[in-house]
């Protein structure tokens, strides 16, 4: 009875009859209080406009490895827009989902194993060079100061796009150089926005700010309040007193790089551009790991592996430059303290004879015929 009350509470049913939609959605139900409003609702999308039309009338104990790759092999020949990445991320969630009933006994086995669809490698990013973002910047702040102001802020702290845009005065404080990062905006369903907690538990802290971050925030304030006190509340970067939504700054962003001449690039990418400064920059890679807040060490490195790989070279030349002065300088002593060799023994040897014979010699001594 236990074990048939708790598969219940996780959307598990021992009926041989039940379908894979009737299991899903009492799954994802399940997974309401647990997941983020942004996850679920990505999650509640794949499984009621993709996994349940294609596959939810099976019955759960049939589903079978054919199913899933026939349907794989469906979407991606029909296209619609299905491109390796989305269907990929369609079958990892049915895979969560069924690796649950694996977990909780009501499947022997997850039919959703292997992959169908390996993960697909990460697009390469295109990431401005210093000359474009300095040309963005100085087309943003004639033309739209707000957005100057925070793509200016999102450069200079490494900020993700929905802490920026989640950024309270209250957690500002210029005097002392720092802000706060306490929440991320995020568009749930693309309907509406929502404040959460930051990604993870090591995005909840303090950012560091120099001063072109402190003057766009000051530009920030005086725009806002007329150069008044900066309140102890409101969003950062709003207009009317509402937050920015993160559709319209990603359409608005490339609206502007077009306009400034300069490639589009995704809001996120100038994380990464930030990141590229620094650790061109010559900053140590664990402090670029902290600055982004990133939980490990190997979380930045999995991502910036472009640029460990430069580092990794500058290390290896950087051993050899050591070695080859030590050993430089070795040789140079080995040489002072090497015996010279036999010719230049003998022509010493000659000299010094031909010195002692003029000495011994009378300085008026005939000459024998």
């Amino acid at each position: 009875m236990h074990r048939f009350l708790e598969g219940k509470a996780f959307g598990h049913s021992p009926d041989p009859r039940q379908t894979l939609g009737e299991y899903l959605l009492a799954w994802l139900a399940a997974q309401e209080l647990r997941l983020k409003p942004t996850t679920l609702a990505r999650y509640r999308a794949y499984i009621n406009q993709d996994l349940i039309p294609a596959l939810g009338h099976i019955p759960l104990d049939d589903l079978a490895y054919e199913h899933i790759d026939a349907y794989a092999r469906a979407e991606l020949a029909a296209g619609r827009g299905r491109g390796r990445v989305t269907v990929h991320r369609i079958l990892a969630t049915l895979s969560s989902a069924l690796g649950a009933a694996v977990l909780r006994h009501r499947l022997g086995h997850n039919p959703a194993k292997p992959a169908v669809i390996p993960r697909p490698p990460t697009p390469e990013r295109r990431i401005w060079t210093p000359d474009e973002a300095v040309r963005f910047l100085d087309y943003a702040h004639d033309h739209d100061p707000l957005f100057a102001n925070l793509v200016e802020l999102v450069i200079n702290t490494g900020m993700r796009k929905g802490e920026a845009l989640g950024l309270h005065w209250d957690d500002v404080h210029l005097d002392e150089g720092v802000l706060f990062v306490r929440y991320t905006l995020s568009a749930v369903d693309n309907r509406y926005t929502i404040l959460m907690a930051p990604k993870t538990q090591s995005s909840l802290s303090w950012i560091a700010i120099n001063d072109r971050a402190r003057r766009a925030l000051e530009d920030q304030a005086d725009h806002h309040f007329l150069g008044l006190a900066i309140p102890a509340h409101g969003y950062v970067f709003q207009r009317h007193g509402r937050p920015l939504d993160p559709h319209y700054v990603l359409n608005h962003f490339h609206k502007l790089c077009d306009q400034a001449g300069v490639p589009r690039i995704a809001v996120h990418d100038l994380r990464h551009l930030a990141t590229t400064l620094a650790l061109n920059g010559g900053v140590p890679f664990v402090i670029v790991s902290k600055t982004l807040r990133h939980r490990t060490l190997s979380t930045t490195a999995n991502i910036y592996s472009h640029l460990t790989r430069q580092a990794a070279r500058e290390a290896v030349d950087a051993i050899a430059r050591v070695l080859d002065s030590a050993e430089r300088a070795l040789r140079a002593t080995q040489r002072a303290d090497r015996p010279r060799n036999l010719i230049a023994q003998f022509r010493d040897h000659l000299t010094n004879r031909q010195r002692r014979t003029r000495h011994e010699r009378p300085a008026h001594a005939p000459i024998p015929l």
